[in-house]
């Protein structure tokens, strides 16, 4: 199924530092809490994302990533998340996250 030009135009891709990783022994799959900063005008949010495979909390801290910001909330056991951070899936499941070449303002829009 393709997409409109529009349909795309909605899908709101932000760039975020990740602020704070915490252990999710609730998740059914592995996973990390992530807080991330997106700047002052969408601000700080959570997500989970099953990214241990190839990622220590030690290396996301302060880790610029990619994530949609305007989906619905999404209750995942007791644990609200408020994006999804993107990342190119392997064959086993490993998530690589996607990355910047330079550090840039956190909450510029991806086009």
């Amino acid at each position: 199924m393709n997409l409109t030009w529009s349909e795309f135009e909605r899908v709101e891709m932000r760039v975020g530092t990740i602020l704070e990783v915490n252990d999710f022994p609730e998740a059914r799959k592995p996973a990390f809490q992530l807080t991330i900063d997106f700047g002052s005008v969408i601000g700080i949010r959570k997500t989970s994302a099953q990214i241990t495979k190839r990622y220590t909390k030690e290396v996301l801290i302060g880790r610029q990533i990619v994530a949609v910001v305007n989906f619905p909330k999404k209750q995942i056991g007791k644990f609200m998340s408020e994006c999804l951070v993107l990342g190119a899936v392997g064959e086993e499941g490993d998530v690589i996250l996607l990355a910047l070449d330079f550090k840039i303002e956190n909450g510029l829009r991806i086009g």
